[in-house]
């Protein structure tokens, strides 16, 4: 699908350009490293080491849903201009 293709082999890739400037973000960002840093010192290497791949694939599943989201966006703005310029014409 070339939206898809856009997305994914494109050199725009939007997830990895916007950065969020809400400072409730940054805290929750915070939050999450500073319970990471928590974690490592607390678990054993092997347990801590399958939170690091339950992040990863949380990574690929927020991006595999960042990718379904941008193509549905950019869907429906293409179907608006189509019925905007339809009408202009009734």
């Amino acid at each position: 699908m070339i939206l898809e293709d856009i997305y994914y082999y494109g050199n725009w890739r939007p997830s990895e350009q916007v950065k969020s400037t809400d400072p409730e973000s940054q805290k929750v960002n915070q939050k999450i490293s500073d319970l990471m840093e928590m974690l490592k010192n607390k678990l054993p290497a092997v347990d801590f080491e399958q939170i690091e791949v339950m992040f990863d694939l949380l990574s690929e599943s927020t991006s595999l849903h960042s990718a379904a989201a941008f193509t549905h966006g950019y869907r429906t703005g293409a179907l608006t201009m189509i019925e905007v310029f339809s009408s202009e014409k009734e």
